[in-house]
């Protein structure tokens, strides 16, 4: 195997990490992918033959530089020249860190007169009623850089008042003044009548210039409910700035380097899109990173054939819980980024975009562990990072982290991090944890590093049962697959806490999110808000509305699709309709059927709602109304392909490296784990625990009492021996 140089080495899973049949691949194609994460840049290089791997440490002042890393020592690994690659799919969380640290762009909002403390009022209620310290998100965009216009479009469209013209010129010489760089402007009703916000854009730029981000409501975020929709435009401005010269940076490394080839963003829906709309809407690309591992989770679900999966992904500054079912996460329209207190649902900042529905929490490798005021151990939210790192890299950390912690226990060998490439310092882990864990206890860094462990452990498990409990589920009788370079080492102990009895590790569960973007259609969904009586539709311009949303749709999917051959007949749309009651806040969500509708179809809709609505509320209102809040459409090409895995009927017993004393959490002792070099257990191979599987990007805990096998795919499965 070749060595390269950097925090991994790359090395090829040939025979046993199967590349994943795609609609957009053929047998000669190369498609690469990176996922910058906090702490580390994952890249995967998939051709039809095997899977080169490698990860590279974060450069978070210019992540580009490790993304280009990362792609040239793959394919150096693999032999290949850049200049052969046929596809690139990125997923970064830059969008994420910069909306949670409030490190995006100086940024205006122009709105209706009267209307500028939206932002401020957001709910008009407290997401924690009785607790009187509770912490609001910190603005976006401050008071002062907030300003009001006279203007007002009704909902059915009539102007009510026009636009002051010369009221958004002079808030445009007043940004300038304030050296704005992004401007938000969300104005009422806009959602279905935009013309006075894209008059209102024209003014503003010819005060601002051209340099000037201008962002408008109307194109975010088509949809009724003003603060949702005001709050996602602003985050959007906020960090289309930062994000559109990030993707100009890189598509211009990529040239020089002769990467030429199309560049797809992975979006937060489970989908990629196009270089263009990711840099017009970065807010979109918020949890891409997780998005593509629930999307790997979701295609070894189909292929095991597991009906309930709870994946389970832990990186180096985060930890991610999705939930599974019959092969695809849920999904929601709306998302909180950065909640603040105590994971509490309404103490974040609110974005009404696709999404994949899942938990995260500030449980990674580099998370720092540290004693509080009533005497506990907390983790995290915080993280090392790359720079400066945990205290055993050796690269000027001193706080103890969940990597100085597995490395203390044993569970993570010194000489064989990253494949032999980083060595870790052992002393510096020890004084770190004896230091700021242990002397305020009273007890040693041994003992300090166990408590770590215990803690991250619990964090999680809490965080996996609120989100299941959430959800009217029961986590007993699911599957847990475990990737991301943190969580084979916890996967069994979480799963143990939760009486889960099946783990799984795929083969390169270390950069799974990665992986998981090569498998991700190309996708888009268009929303459009028409309020108004189901009954009294008119049905010739529903259906005009829905043929220029499909063919809004095709022009952004069908030049992506053509870029990577794929014939514009393999493209799947589906529509939906939110319902509700007459006078109701929330909506169900029901299928629209294919082709024109008319007055049977609107008949159907309707039937359709009320078995949703009773099926979920247990009645019907009868002679209660149906109306129409939105219809949604999605243009995507197929799922990946997934490959059957079965288990061998026999079993070999596979030859162990030798042992090592490690942590052994469920018995709370120290046991002899034998040792394993994952790359030489072939499909068949069994073993018992306590072992310890390593390979190039992370290792797998396997505890007493539990067994493991190795399926026809390459993939770990440990089950708890009854």
């Amino acid at each position: 195997m070749t060595r390269v140089t950097g925090a991994r080495r790359s090395e090829p899973y040939h025979g046993r990490m199967k590349p994943t049949p795609s609609p957009w691949t053929s047998g000669g194609e190369l498609r690469i992918a990176a996922d910058i994460g906090g702490t580390f840049t994952d890249i995967v290089l998939q051709a039809q033959s095997a899977v080169h791997s490698c990860k590279v440490l974060t450069t978070p002042g210019k992540p580009e530089l490790a993304v280009m890393q990362g792609m040239l020592q793959v394919c150096a690994q693999a032999g290949v020249a850049p200049e052969q690659l046929s596809l690139f799919v990125h997923g970064t969380t830059l969008a994420t860190n910069a909306l949670i640290e409030r490190k995006g762009a100086r940024t205006a909002f122009l709105t209706t007169a009267g209307f500028r403390d939206v932002l401020e009022m957001g709910y008009e209620k407290r997401y924690s009623q009785y607790d009187i310290n509770i912490e609001r998100p910190a603005e976006l965009v401050a008071r002062p850089l907030r300003f009001g216009v006279g203007e007002r479009i009704a909902a059915d469209g009539s102007v009510l008042q026009p636009l002051d013209e010369a009221a958004v010129l002079a808030a445009g010489r007043e940004m300038r003044a304030r050296h704005v760089e992004a401007v938000a402007i969300g104005f009422l009703h806009a959602y279905s009548w935009p013309a006075h916000e894209r008059r209102a854009r024209d003014l503003l730029m010819s005060e601002t210039g051209p340099e000037v981000t201008v962002c408008l409501s109307s194109e975010v975020c088509p949809e009724m409910r003003e603060y949702e929709r005001f709050s996602t435009t602003c985050a959007n401005a906020y960090v289309r700035p930062l994000m559109d010269g990030y993707l100009a940076r890189l598509r211009s490394l990529l040239d020089q380097a002769g990467i030429t080839c199309p560049m797809l963003l992975m979006m937060s829906g489970g989908g990629v899109t196009t270089l263009e709309l990711a840099r017009r809407f970065p807010i979109r690309l918020v949890e891409s990173g997780p998005a593509g591992g629930a999307i790997l989770a979701a295609h070894l679900a189909r292929a095991c054939r597991f009906n309930e999966v709870m994946a389970f992904d832990m990186g180096g500054t985060t930890a991610k819980i999705c939930l599974i079912t019959a092969g695809e996460p849920e999904r929601a329209r709306r998302f909180e980024i950065g909640r603040i207190w105590h994971n509490l649902k309404g103490s974040g900042l609110p974005v009404r975009i696709p999404v994949i529905e899942l938990v995260e929490i500030g449980a990674g490798g580099g998370s720092i562990g540290r004693v509080d005021a009533l005497s506990r151990i907390t983790i995290g939210p915080d993280s090392a990072g790359a720079e400066p790192g945990p205290a055993c890299y050796g690269r000027g950390g001193q706080a103890p982290t969940v990597t100085d912690a597995n490395l203390i226990l044993g569970r993570i060998e010194a000489t064989a991090f990253a494949a032999g490439t980083l060595q870790l310092d052992t002393e510096a882990a020890s004084a770190a944890l004896g230091r700021d864990v242990g002397e305020a206890l009273g007890m040693d860094a041994f003992w300090a590093a166990a408590g770590m462990s215990e803690i991250v452990e619990e964090n999680m498990a809490n965080a996996a049962r609120v989100h299941a409990i959430e959800r009217g589920k029961t986590l007993r009788d699911f599957t847990l697959i475990a990737f991301g370079g943190g969580a084979p080492l916890h996967a069994a102990r979480l799963a143990q806490k939760l009486g889960i009895s099946r783990v799984l590790v795929p083969a390169g569960a270390g950069v799974g999110s990665a992986i998981g973007f090569l498998q991700a259609p190309i996708a888009v969904e268009v929303v459009r808000s028409a309020q108004g009586r189901l009954a009294d539709l008119d049905l010739e311009a529903t259906n005009r509305r829905l043929s220029e949303m499909s063919d809004e749709a095709l022009a952004i999917v069908l030049p992506a699709a053509r870029a990577v051959s794929l014939e514009p007949n393999a493209l799947r749309c589906e529509r939906i309709v939110e319902l509700r009651y007459e006078g109701q806040g929330h909506e169900l969500r029901i299928a629209v059927p294919e082709g024109e509708l008319d007055w049977a179809a609107l008949g159907r809709l309707r039937e359709l709602f009320e078995q949703a609505y009773q099926r979920v509320y247990g009645l019907r209102i009868p002679g209660s109304a149906v109306e129409v809040a939105s219809w949604m459409l999605t243009l995507a090409t197929p799922p990946s392909l997934a490959t059957p895995v079965t288990l061998p009927s026999v079993h070999d017993e596979a030859t162990a490296r030798g042992t090592r004393l490690a942590w052994e959490a469920g018995r709370g002792e120290m046991l002899s784990f034998k040792r394993y070099w994952r790359p030489e257990l072939m499909p068949g191979a069994s073993l018992t625990g306590p072992a310890l599987i390593g390979e190039p990007e992370t290792t797998t805990v396997v505890p007493a009492g539990w067994r493991l096998l190795v399926d026809s795919a390459g993939h770990l499965q440990l089950e708890e021996i009854a």
